[in-house]
């Protein structure tokens, strides 16, 4: 973080550098719209064809064809998820928090896509509903399904306490994805990545920009739900911080299951799967 007494002393025109305009690194206007009366009206008579509990403090992996729906929800108190999502035919292509951050913010929500990491960068999926939308900012400036967190994994609890502990998001999801792909766990690790904080209500501290979380808003019955672009895998796990309003990397917080719900649609009129980039891939050369 920044120093409080900085080792260089204020240029004379340090204020007019502090003053230039500001500009949005990547303006979205020209990204394809989604339709999301065409999502909604093919969701709305869709069969549920699948439903996986992912208990607390674990995780669990399910396939989602293009074109389906899955809805996570808060089915018995508030917890928070951490969601991967890899390409079901390739798990090297999987989703991508920094651009999906860099395009669409620090905190997703209902019209927002989440993307796929280089070279393939499509959307993997869109979200079309959100029952946490009316959330929006709090005081502290802190918002829901946040982009922006990792996730909590036994290395940075290692170096901060100095004790192991083995369920935390990140060996869950190596746990749950090594299972559902038939890998070893030295394998599954190298594919788990940054993830969407389903639920989780964070943001980054006025003072010293540290990134904070608070207890998340969701009560059971509350759900977000993706449309997948591709076929895609998800990978969720049942965070052990429960609402994340203590604590995330133990046995102390109180936690609850979490669900996901598999819909199919009873057409795909309209439904156009995502193509890869189509970059050239030259660089240059």
């Amino acid at each position: 973080m920044k120093l409080d007494r900085p080792n260089h002393p204020e240029p004379e025109d340090a204020a007019a550098r502090r003053t230039t305009d500001v500009l949005v690194c990547y303006p979205i206007d020209a990204l394809p719209e989604v339709n999301l009366a065409e999502a909604q009206a093919r969701q709305a008579g869709a069969e549920l064809v699948q439903s996986v509990k992912v208990p607390a403090r674990q995780a669990a992996c399910v396939d989602l064809s293009a074109g389906h729906f899955a809805r996570i929800l808060s089915v018995e108190g508030p917890q928070v998820g951490d969601l991967n999502i890899w390409n079901t035919h390739n798990i090297a292509e999987r989703f991508y928090s920094g651009k999906t951050r860099a395009l669409h913010g620090t905190h997703v929500s209902t019209g927002d896509s989440l993307w796929s990491n280089l070279p393939y960068m499509r959307p993997l999926a869109h979200i079309t509903q959100d029952t946490l939308d009316w959330y929006g900012y709090d005081a502290d400036g802190g918002s829901v399904h946040d982009v922006i967190g990792t996730r909590c994994d036994p290395y940075t609890g290692r170096l901060l306490s100095g004790a192991d502990y083995h369920h935390c998001c990140h060996s869950n999801l190596t746990r749950a994805m090594a299972d559902h792909f038939g890998l070893s766990l030295a394998e599954a690790e190298t594919h788990v990545h940054d993830v969407m904080n389903v639920f989780m209500l964070t943001g980054f501290t006025q003072d010293t920009h540290q990134y904070f979380m608070k207890a998340s808003p969701v009560r059971p019955g509350d759900f977000i739900e993706l449309e997948a672009q591709t076929d895609i895998t998800l990978g969720l796990s049942a965070c052990p911080g429960g609402d994340c309003g203590d604590e995330h990397s133990s046995d102390t917080a109180s936690c609850y299951p979490l669900v996901i719900e598999i819909y199919k649609p009873k057409t795909l009129e309209g439904f156009v799967e995502a193509p890869l980039n189509s970059y050239s891939g030259s660089h240059g050369i």
